[in-house]
């Protein structure tokens, strides 16, 4: 995955995106992750070593686990974001919302925490339009760095 080694956890359905994904549990490098995305787990592996990819992302062979069964939703509207290390330049972000009702920089409240919007616009793991958080006083998922593509830069949680 992106030039790095890693072994096959998880294939199957995701709660925060549609299609079939590959949960990969990184050899050497930094993931973002142990499994656990947003409160689900889809597997286990070392805290920092996991990420989801989509199997058109892979290059080559290894024996691969069974397909996991199907438990998709619909993909979340707003993904939370926050800690992690730094990564090269952020993707460029839309000023607003297609619908004009949130604004980069703007402090939301998503699930009970307060956040700052800090990305606006498509991402390269789902369709839609999506908006990155920064999490004011919790733990996100990890930096605004996706899968290897980095969306927006916030600082590291403690």
């Amino acid at each position: 995955w992106n030039g790095k080694k890693a072994t096959v956890r998880y294939i199957g359905d995701v709660r925060f995106a549609a299609g079939e994904w590959l949960g990969l549990e990184l050899a050497d490098a930094r993931g973002v992750h142990d499994g656990n995305v947003l409160g689900v787990p889809y597997f286990q592996c070392p805290a920092g070593k996991g990420v989801f990819a989509q199997p058109t992302q892979l290059s080559g062979s290894t024996s691969m686990p069974a397909r996991a069964p199907a438990t998709a939703t619909v993909p979340t509207a707003v993904v939370a974001m926050a800690a992690g290390d730094e990564g090269p330049t952020p993707l460029p972000s839309k000023d607003k919302t297609a619908d004009g009702s949130i604004s980069l920089g703007q402090q939301v409240a998503w699930k009970g925490k307060t956040a700052v919007v800090r990305y606006i616009g498509d991402v390269r793991f789902a369709a839609g339009e999506w908006v990155g958080l920064e999490l004011t006083d919790a733990k996100g998922v990890h930096n605004g760095n996706v899968m290897g593509v980095p969306y927006f830069e916030c600082p590291t949680a403690m």
